[in-house]
């Protein structure tokens, strides 16, 4: 069920994205401008997850420790 809610929630995120991208193309001089905050965006999020993936010590806490 969980599962189904994270599918359908990415599903309207992409159809968002993808109508944000086409409304910075058809405003062609000035919504290219767009691009560079979602592009940074993009970057920092594979950064954290890149350095979310590598941390091994935040692994061993949430699988050891008594919650």
């Amino acid at each position: 069920m969980e599962n189904l809610g994270y599918f359908f929630l990415v599903l309207v995120a992409a159809g968002w994205f993808i109508a944000i991208i086409a409304g910075m193309i058809s405003a062609f001089p000035y919504g290219l401008l767009g691009f560079i905050p979602i592009l940074g965006l993009g970057f920092l999020i594979a950064k954290v997850i890149k350095d979310r993936l590598k941390n091994s010590e935040d692994d061993y806490y949430s699988k050891n420790v008594d919650k």
